[in-house]
């Protein structure tokens, strides 16, 4: 029910209509209904709404949550197989190979109206927040006389995180998810039940926890780290944004472009490494992780080291793309910015 109604609210409510940077099969760009930010806040409004009229108490979402992520699993192979299975197979790839990485690159619903790949991001990320609130409502409930200000940081935080990808959801056609990515278990599954589920492990394990009784001042590092991390990951793809919409133009009016053969960008915050955005991510996570005030608790720590799985190799691929699209210009690149993702370090 939850999942159907975040996907009538998207396929229903008004959105904008802008051209991405992949091509659709006319040779033309693609055309995306970007209503991300709006589905987001109706839903946490519903969610609100629920909880006052007594349709659902707020702590419901924690109490039920393995029923909750045991249906989400169930819906999420089914959307892979139907999402798999309705697209034409991908030439010298085993069915296993087609199954988790997907057969089709850009599939778009209902006549072009519902863009798989948008619609999985906005379903993860609004499921997640719900889930968020939940989680800290139950932790409100069972210590009504010694909440954790850090439960309440690190919703903060995140709901930041979520809001603000939402809001920038143009931006993020440009980047290597819609660019490169297929739709199969890695994704569907993913967002169904991984996005939404797991990247809150922090609260399955904080949650039940009294205060930690941190001074002020440590929480409020944990918010530096993590807008330091805010600030690469988000500059770094707001730059190149810029860059492939308007190649001459500074980015935020201060950084001019240098761009090897007109095509690779190799300033601002790209000539630090050729990845700075996953560092970027990896301090977001690391600021979260930290904000619950339990460092010694292995569980949150899960969400961090999750991102160094994902990016390392990820970065190797896409190192590798980039290799076979630009040749020459690349290795320029990688000449001119050696650092893979941490200046001087890596």
């Amino acid at each position: 029910m939850l999942y159907a109604a975040i996907f009538a609210l998207h396929a229903a409510l008004p959105a904008r209509r802008v051209k991405g940077y992949v091509n659709g099969p006319d040779g033309q760009p693609l055309t995306y209904r970007l209503n991300g930010l709006l589905v987001f806040f109706v839903s946490i409004a519903l969610w609100i709404g629920a909880c006052r009229i007594g349709l659902i108490a707020p702590e419901d979402f924690w109490l039920h949550r393995w029923e909750l992520a045991g249906g989400a699993c169930a819906l999420g192979l089914l959307f892979t197989l139907f999402v798999v299975l309705r697209a034409p197979r991908v030439q010298g790839w085993s069915f296993g190979k087609e199954l988790y990485l997907g057969r089709a690159e850009q599939p778009q619903l209902l006549g072009g109206r519902v863009d798989a790949k948008m619609f999985l991001y906005l379903l993860g990320a609004t499921v997640l927040e719900l889930n968020l609130l939940s989680f800290a409502a139950y932790h409100r409930t069972l210590h009504p006389g010694d909440a954790s200000p850090g439960v309440t940081l690190y919703v903060a935080l995140f709901s930041f995180f979520l809001a603000e990808y939402l809001f920038f959801e143009r931006v993020h056609l440009y980047t290597y998810d819609f660019v490169a990515e297929r739709v199969g278990f890695k994704l569907g599954w993913g967002c169904f039940v991984f996005y939404p589920y797991f990247y809150g492990v922090g609260l399955w394990t904080a949650a039940p926890l009294a205060d930690p009784h941190w001074p002020s001042w440590a929480f409020a590092l944990c918010a530096v780290m993590f807008f330091c991390g805010w600030v690469l990951a988000r500059g770094a793809n707001m730059q190149k944004y810029f860059f492939k919409r308007e190649p001459q133009r500074k980015a935020f009016g201060v950084l001019a472009p240098v761009a090897l053969g007109g095509r690779v960008l190799a300033s601002g915050f790209w000539g630090l490494s050729r990845h700075i955005n996953y560092l970027g991510e990896l301090l977001m996570a690391a600021g979260l992780t930290l904000s619950l005030g339990h460092p010694l608790e292995w569980g949150p720590w899960l969400y961090p080291l999750y991102y160094l799985v994902l990016l390392l190799p990820r970065q190797r691929d896409d190192d590798k793309r980039c290799a076979a699209k630009y040749g020459p210009l690349w290795d320029e690149y990688c000449r001119r910015v050696p650092w893979r993702i941490v200046p001087y370090l890596y």
